[in-house]
């Protein structure tokens, strides 16, 4: 394998809170560890990540959705599918961005819902089902992840409320600490919150701990976490000591 496509798989498993170890890096990519830390140096001379303790990690938001879209589907949609059956019909649910909360989306058609979102895949997924009324909160567009941001969006989540919101991150903190990678998308999560009453976090094995600056919020403000596999011990006891439910979806076939 060319460094340069290498290089282009490194940053790509990084970005979307992948692993992050030389040595998960080097069984991906089919390369020996020694490659990996070759590699890890030229890109932190480019600026392109910040080599850790064992490997690297990347501070990044903006990698373009179609990009992410493709990563980790089959584990996206076992958690897709139990979130969806916590929904009754007649309930309204507010929808996050993110690859996970459009997979969700999918799970939704043909229900009788209010979806409430400012994901625009999540919108031009559901548009065309007349079962479901569609909310589509103003902002901001960032078009390289399709999301609607800024005080706009934080305005109208205020005159809403959802009885579900399902809401994506970038990392889990072992404290239990919900974090985001892009500063701007954090005030519209937290606005969010506040207007849901069930807050469930959709969060893959990847995401444990995943990546993130930015604070979103403690475990004291998550109901349910749904993910594909069992979280670390020391995530789930803060976790389960705020008294927050720690689901795992069914098992997905390899």
């Amino acid at each position: 394998m060319l460094a340069e496509r290498r290089h282009q798989l490194i940053l790509r498993a990084l970005r979307s809170g992948g692993p992050a170890a030389v040595t998960d890096l080097s069984e991906q990519l089919g390369v020996s560890p020694a490659t990996i830390r070759r590699d890890l140096v030229k890109l932190e001379e480019d600026g392109l990540l910040t080599r850790v303790h064992g490997g690297a990690v990347v501070e990044e938001g903006d990698q373009p959705f179609a990009e992410v879209a493709e990563m980790r589907v089959a584990e996206k949609d076992a958690i897709a599918a139990h979130a969806a059956a916590m929904v009754a019909d007649g309930q309204s649910v507010l929808l996050d961005i993110g690859t996970t909360a459009f997979r969700l989306a999918r799970q939704l058609h043909g229900r009788r819902l209010t979806v409430i979102t400012s994901n625009l895949v999540v919108y031009e997924e559901l548009a065309d089902d007349e079962g479901i009324e569609l909310v589509l909160l103003g902002g901001m567009v960032r078009r390289e992840y399709r999301s609607l941001v800024g005080f706009l969006t934080e305005d109208n989540l205020r005159q809403l409320h959802a009885d579900w919101l399902f809401l994506g991150t970038s990392g889990v903190r072992p404290g239990g600490q919900v974090m985001d990678t892009t500063v701007v998308e954090v005030p519209v999560k937290r606005a969010m919150i506040k207007a849901s009453d069930k807050i469930v976090l959709l969060a893959d094995a990847a995401k444990f701990p995943g990546t993130g600056m930015a604070k979103v919020c403690g475990p004291q403000d998550l109901d349910v976490v749904v993910t594909n596999a069992p979280v670390d011990p020391a995530t789930r006891s803060s976790l389960e000591e705020a008294g927050v439910e720690v689901v795992v979806a069914g098992k997905v076939q390899a």
